[in-house]
């Protein structure tokens, strides 16, 4: 095991390598805590993919479980990905499915993440033969729950919740920062599953997104931009940047351009030292896992820049994933996150703004007494 990788009284419990000498396919699933419940967190593909990474969002993920109040503990996986056929990344996938699925489902619940979706899900819960080994599946994908007559459907993460949550966070931080969310200007830094939507509902709520990157780039207008265009934009996987040509900004000015709020949602520590001292926004939510680390985080919040912590605003696709996990259908789905995911950016924020203290340090606290509390009364680790 690398030294990247701490260990301390929470976990993590499991550190698995992973290596298809067949496939050449390197994994990592690292289970964290599972006080609260079997660890739950996505499978990231990527070509950089580390069992750091794969460490610290599993950390993540048993915080913001329990900040969101959901019977989850934390876990992540990771997949080494260079690219290739949608067969090869089935055959990937299904293999890892494989090689994991002694902790399925006591110990581990997979999800989605980056480069996997509820396609990826369902060729995941087909490997192992269990459709609760993983949510975020697609609504087509049923089961009939044992001995109840009761249909349980796939609610994949295409349908916005994580989005969803980061909007209802933005509302309740703006208002927390006295910015009156109507009209408020609004940058977005991540235009895939959880930036389109976050822009979605932050437009439908009468915010103006008016500065939005993507991986081709980023584009800038002051008063916004025009809803039909961003929407074929969207369902036509058109780079903002050619959507927008005469709008296209360079990726740094991005960071420059003064806005009420910055939400970045793209990937790990894309908040940094080489871009840091050009914010200037009075609200930050993460709604990306890691955009920064908490040395960034601290120095932006000493400006004076009111700061909502991923774990509390992206936690609407946990929630999510909870709500399938038990059978809810996707309205009530809605309604859960919405609940969990306002009390719990009140409670940190009300703290915060009260004692002066980084919201992170807060919502650290809350989230690690109910796994102390929990941690009292287990006996031992594994059973």
């Amino acid at each position: 095991m690398t030294t990247s990788v701490v260990h301390d009284q929470f976990g993590p419990e499991y550190v698995v390598r992973v290596y298809d000498p067949k496939l050449g396919m390197t994994g990592y699933l690292v289970i964290d805590n599972t006080v609260l419940g079997p660890g739950k967190g996505g499978i990231r593909m990527t070509s950089s993919v580390s069992e750091e990474e794969i460490f610290r969002l599993a950390r993540t993920m048993t915080w913001k479980n329990s900040l969101a109040g959901i019977p989850f503990g934390g876990a992540k996986c990771g997949i080494v990905w260079e690219g290739g056929s949608d067969e090869l990344k089935k055959q990937f996938i299904q293999s890892f499915a494989r090689a994991v699925k002694p902790f399925i489902p006591k110990k581990y619940i997979a999800g989605p993440d980056v480069n996997t979706g509820e396609r990826e899900m369902q060729w995941f819960v087909e490997a192992i033969g269990n459709w609760s080994g993983a949510t975020g599946k697609p609504a087509s994908y049923c089961t009939v729950h044992p001995g109840k007559d009761k249909t349980k459907c796939g609610i994949p993460h295409e349908f916005g919740s994580t989005g969803f949550g980061v909007a209802h966070a933005t509302a309740v931080a703006a208002e927390a920062a006295g910015v009156p969310l109507a009209g408020a200007t609004i940058a977005i830094h991540g235009f895939g599953n959880v930036g389109t939507f976050a822009w979605q509902f932050l437009t439908e709520m009468g915010a103006n997104v008016a500065v939005i990157a993507d991986k081709s780039g980023a584009i800038y207008s002051e008063k916004g931009f025009d809803k039909k265009k961003i929407e074929d934009a969207i369902r036509e996987r058109t780079a903002v940047a050619d959507a927008f040509p005469s709008h296209a900004i360079s990726p740094q000015k991005f960071w420059e351009v003064p806005v009420d709020i910055l939400i970045p949602a793209s990937v790990t520590d894309v908040i940094n030292e080489s871009n840091k001292d050009g914010i200037h926004a009075k609200v930050i939510v993460e709604a990306g896992n890691i955009p920064m680390r908490e040395v960034v985080e601290v120095e932006l919040f000493k400006k004076g820049i009111l700061i909502v912590p991923d774990f509390v605003a992206n936690a609407g696709g946990v929630i999510s994933s909870y709500a399938e996990y038990r059978g809810y259908n996707p309205t009530k789905m809605f309604d859960l996150v919405k609940d969990r995911i306002v009390k719990a950016t009140k409670s940190v924020l009300r703290q915060s703004i009260k004692e002066r203290r980084n919201p992170r340090e807060v919502a650290m606290e809350l989230a690690v007494s109910k796994v102390e509390k929990r941690s009292r009364g287990r006996e031992v680790t594994f059973k």
